[in-house]
């Protein structure tokens, strides 16, 4: 692999991803297809080599966010299927058909327009109807089976439109990760989701792929499995609740590092980084590290997060700044310039730091930023990169 700048930069560990696949797998129903959610970029894992991994240990599905996202799971030469899960401006019904992506329709003037564009390409896109059983997001809303009954007409209408091909349904679970009360809502919004199915099919509509579990409901309603499930997270080796315990002894997938750049003997009474917001209570040592919020190392964590180096946990002090922060390396006196350091990683936890930025895992992992090259490994050897800034 080639070299690159070590200033700061994630491990992705492809074995990891691998075997959290399988461990998923052999929980999921066998009858159950699986359709890995790599939006964001795999979750800010880097969707080439992260993607790669999941097909070819068998992923039968992709989701992604949009169709830039889907157009990047074909170029890295990725054939699976893929479902685009938000909007997509019905001009590009073209290349949802020639690229064999399938889009969510989630509402009847959006299915006209998407089938006049398909028409008039003379191709046909494959779509999946999403209902709105409670997240109130999109979707044909289905909150209600009588209020919303005209939504089951709406949606007929739509599947019979010329261009459009419906090869799925599937609906989003708004708290499936929580449990007491949230747990009523959910089966709530399952039953809902069921009776819209079985209204269809009275109607002689039937779909070959119905869906609503995400991490959380794949993991802990295994019986809403139905025909496809739609892991995200869970894959990349973390919970989607900081509450839960690990049923599937999943692993994280992703480590960050930086390095040391400099080192200062501070004496008492000097004030560190903007706005002086902490100032040594006595002699320290310093050492800065080339990492900040825009790497996606969150301002939040300012005075309120450790490092690892040399195995041991270091204190952030001061005010993260845009590039660089500072860390207490008092009780290191072997901490030289140069020496790796993990920003999280081992037991420092994507969750520990969502906690103390009072945020979740998902905005830690995927708001690291693109000046950050993703190193992949394979049984702990740098196997490729993908490195979006290489200038170099």
């Amino acid at each position: 692999m080639e070299d690159f700048l070590k200033r700061t930069w994630l491990e992705i560990n492809l074995d990891a991803i691998r075997d959290n696949y399988h461990r998923i797998r052999s929980f999921v129903d066998p009858a159950a297809q699986i359709m890995a959610v790599i939006k964001a970029d795999a979750y800010g894992h880097g969707v080439e080599y992260s993607a790669r991994e999941m097909s070819e240990a068998g992923v039968d599905w992709f989701a992604v966010s949009n169709l830039e996202e889907a157009i990047q799971v074909r170029r890295a030469g990725l054939d699976k299927p893929v479902l685009i899960l938000g909007y997509t401006p019905p001009e590009y019904a073209q290349q949802l058909a020639l690229n064999g992506i399938s889009q969510a329709v989630f509402d009847v003037r959006y299915a006209h327009q998407l089938s006049a564009c398909a028409e008039q390409a003379g191709l046909q896109v494959r779509i999946h109807i999403k209902v709105d059983t409670g997240m109130t997001r999109i979707g044909f809303p289905y909150r209600d089976n009588v209020e919303d009954a005209g939504s089951v007409d709406e949606i007929e209408e739509a599947c019979a439109l010329p261009g459009l091909y419906p090869e799925g349904i599937f609906t989003h679970l708004s708290c499936a990760d929580e449990e007491g009360e949230a747990e009523v809502y959910t089966r709530l919004q399952y039953d809902l989701f069921l009776d819209m199915i079985d209204r269809l099919c009275r109607r002689n509509l039937v779909f070959e792929l119905r869906h609503c579990c995400n991490s959380a409901a794949t993991i802990h309603y295994p019986e809403m499995h139905l025909d496809l499930v739609r892991p995200g997270i869970i894959l990349y080796g973390m919970m989607p609740s900081p509450d839960w315990h690990n049923p599937l002894a999943l692993h994280p997938a992703m480590e960050m590092k930086t390095v040391i750049s400099q080192i200062k003997e501070v004496p008492a009474g000097v004030p560190v980084s903007y706005g002086r917001t902490f100032v040594t209570p006595h002699a320290m040592r310093l050492a800065t590290v080339p990492v900040g919020y825009a790497d996606g190392y969150p301002r939040a964590l300012s005075g309120n997060a450790q490092m690892l180096l040399h195995g041991q946990r270091v204190p952030v002090v001061g005010r993260i700044c845009m590039d660089q922060c500072m860390l207490d390396v008092s009780a290191l006196p072997s901490a030289r310039e140069g020496d790796t350091v993990t920003v999280f990683g081992g037991e420092i936890t994507v969750d520990e730091l969502a906690e103390r930025a009072h945020t979740i895992n998902y905005e830690i992992i995927c708001g690291i930023s693109k000046r950050v090259p993703r190193i992949f490994l394979r049984a702990g050897e740098a196997e490729s990169m993908t490195d979006y800034m290489s200038l170099l």
